[in-house]
């Protein structure tokens, strides 16, 4: 016997979906018949009783109805008209944010409903969930065909009336993504797609969005080429913590074709060193601060003090980086922060952290980027923060409707393991630390002893004599890699409190035992979860140390120093690695790097070289960059993310992926002397002279 195609049934999905549900229906009927009744004969058996044909042919008189709609018989239970009653039918529609962003609604059959929701602009039907979807932009639409449907008595259960405005207010932002075409050349080509996406979704937005992709996956840089589209509405202003302001500025200056004196950078000192030309401001000066910078970076801390100043100056394009700074409502800078975000035309969070587990701590950043939506705490505490223990509004409920909520109206997640297969495996970064004047008086004394040393090595008359100035340059040379290391620790640790709020496992190498007992009491006296393994630390213990930080997610630390921890360990269960220190030695560097990009690791490799102008780390990096280029070490990938090349010894995971054009450590510094041939991407790191 050969059964019609789906196709020549005529039968819409959802019909086909009723008639299933009625098959079931009568099955169990029979069942539950067979087991009432002794034994009873076949001749009983309503579907045994029937021809051989009367199945088919039942599906064929429905095919060749005129309006193809269910016969009563086998129609599924759902709204009856009452012969008796004039009152219209009742049906109950129920609206739900669906994970895809989309509008979801739930019905029992009706071919009325079926009809209506054709008649909505994109609406479509999901068989797999038994679901109609349209867009959110659509969502006022469907209420309204709904409500017109003659002879029925619709009730639609809506969204949540806080949802419904947040979803009303972004489907009636402006869609900028035309403005993507001016993002330069330059930049567009070294964006991965997934950051391309993150681009298009703010401006999609509006340009009034949440970034909120893990560590390491370029925020940074997907923001910068956001206020490239908007260069119309510049100046910008962009609010960081301390520890970032100077990589803020390296990166806008790597990235934009723009003169590095139009990158203002208020700073808490106007001293030190500003190799790379930017305007520094000091935020002591006793005479009143003006941000006249195309890109102006302030600290968190700053803004209450600043905030009369940045209301009057009335910026269009407001960044705040790491917003979860703004998560605390009673903080100063939450309160200072948040007028100036709502006022500003464009505003872009960034957070790789936004406490998407302790909802409470999103309103404040909701409310910066749709005041008029989030305006009463109680209303969202009720609604998504319902069943903390910890006092009123710590709990979670709802979650999965807020997450929904978010990724449609405002935010974009991405995390390494969605996007792994567009990472380079490792990625190195420099990051530039502020050092406070003080700390750096007796290093800059050291140097200027250092350059009359050099001068007498040019001078001498004899070879003697130039030895003897030479053991001298060494002994202040490397009074100078102590001193640096003493001066660096505010710098870096202020730098780790920030690595902590994004709440990964992480490795950080030092050299001097000051630096390393620092970089462990910061952890202990922040109660982070740490491991230490220097010299000091028995060979016996070492494994232990080992297995508790691979194995124990409470463990998010280890403190290593470079010749000790740098050998001989595994811990992939990190995919950050940081130097707060260099090694004269490119290999240390190297080996200890590959304790996290090793077999086993499953994640690209995020590694952060904490440097500071003006002291021995300019020496060092230039003795690397040399070592490296002599022993023709080749770094492979783009631009500011450069991974190992295949020939490095011990390298496996880098064998995995197919090399594409090389670059050597020395166009990763990028160092303004035009050899890497991209005027547009310096560095501020410059060599000495």
């Amino acid at each position: 016997m050969e059964v019609a195609d789906d196709d020549d049934w005529g039968l819409s999905a959802e019909q086909l979906d009723s008639l299933e549900r009625d098959a079931f229906h009568q099955i169990a009927q029979l069942r539950s018949l067979s087991h009432s009744q002794p034994s009873p004969s076949l001749s009983s058996n309503p579907i045994s009783s029937q021809s051989p044909n009367s199945l088919p042919q039942r599906v064929e008189n429905l095919s060749q109805g005129a309006s193809r709609t269910l016969p009563p018989s086998v129609k599924s239970p759902g709204p009856k008209k009452d012969e008796h009653s004039k009152e219209p039918q009742k049906v109950l529609v129920k609206f739900f944010l669906h994970s895809s962003g989309s509008v979801a609604a739930k019905f029992q059959y009706c071919q009325a409903i079926v009809d209506a929701f054709r008649k909505i602009s994109r609406a479509s039907w999901n068989a797999k969930e038994r679901l109609w979807m349209f867009p959110l932009s659509s969502l006022l639409e469907a209420e309204k065909v709904l409500g017109g449907i003659s002879g029925y008595n619709v009730q639609v259960e809506n969204i949540d009336p806080l949802a419904h405005r947040a979803i009303t207010a972004a489907s009636a932002v402006p869609d900028l993504r035309d403005l993507y075409d001016k993002i330069p050349n330059y930049v567009e080509t070294k964006l991965l797609p997934f950051q391309r996406e993150g681009v298009r979704f703010i401006l999609q937005h509006g340009g009034r969005a949440l970034l909120a992709d893990e560590m390491g996956l370029g925020k940074t840089l997907q923001a910068i080429a956001v206020a490239a589209c908007i260069q119309d509405s510049w100046p910008v202003l962009i609010i960081a913590p301390s520890s970032l302001r100077l990589q803020w500025a390296s990166m806008i200056q790597q990235w934009l074709n723009i003169p590095s004196s139009d990158i203002l950078i208020v700073l808490s000192q106007s001293g030190g060193s500003n190799r790379g030309g930017f305007n520094i401001i000091s935020s002591s000066a006793k005479s009143s601060i003006h941000l006249t910078g195309l890109f102006n970076i302030i600290s968190y801390d700053l803004v209450p003090k600043l905030q009369n100043m940045l209301l009057a100056s009335d910026f269009k394009v407001v960044i705040a980086d790491e917003s979860h700074f703004l998560k605390n409502a009673q903080a100063k800078r939450t309160t200072a922060a948040l007028p100036v975000l709502k006022k500003a035309q464009y505003a872009i969070l960034l957070s790789g952290t936004p406490a998407l587990s302790r909802p409470i701590e999103l309103f404040k950043q909701l409310e910066a980027l749709y005041p008029d939506v989030y305006k009463n705490v109680h209303e969202y505490g009720n609604r998504y923060c319902k069943g903390g223990v910890f006092g009123v509004y710590q709990g979670a409920s709802n979650h999965e409707e807020l997450h929904n909520l978010m990724k449609a109206t405002v935010m974009i997640r991405r995390l390494k393991k969605d996007v792994l297969s567009e990472l380079p495996v490792k990625r190195r970064q420099q990051v530039f630390l502020d050092l406070a004047d003080k700390d750096m008086k007796q290093i800059n004394a050291l140097f200027r002893e250092l350059e009359m040393v050099k001068a007498k090595i040019k001078a001498a008359k004899s070879n003697d004599e130039a030895e003897s100035l030479k053991f001298t340059q060494k002994n202040l040379i490397n009074r100078i890699y102590t001193d640096s290391a003493e001066a660096k620790i505010p710098s870096v640790l202020d730098y780790v409190g920030t690595v902590i709020e994004a709440g990964c496992k992480f490795l950080i190498f030092a050299h001097h035992q000051p630096m390393i007992d620092s970089i462990h009491e910061f952890l202990i006296k922040k109660k982070v979860g740490c491991i230490r393994i220097d010299g000091g630390t028995p060979a016996a213990s070492r494994q232990q140390l080992v297995t508790e930080f691979q194995e124990k997610d409470a463990i998010k630390a280890a403190v290593l120093s470079i010749k000790a921890g740098g050998v001989g360990l595994t811990l992939t269960a990190a995919s950050t690695v940081i130097f707060a220190e260099l090694s004269w030695t490119p290999g240390d560097l190297i080996q200890a790097e590959d304790r996290a990009h090793r077999i086993g690791q499953v994640s690209s490799v995020n590694i952060y070289y904490l440097l500071a102008n003006d002291t021995v780390d300019d020496i060092i990096w230039d003795v690397v960059q040399s070592k490296l280029e002599n022993l023709g070490q080749m770094l492979d990938g783009h631009e500011n993310t450069l991974e190992v090349s295949t020939n490095q010894p011990g390298n496996s995971l880098a064998k995995q992926k197919s090399p594409t054009k090389q670059r050597t450590l020395d166009e990763f510094v990028r160092r303004c002397d035009g050899r890497d041939g991209l005027e547009h991407q310096s560095n501020p790191k410059r060599p000495r002279h």
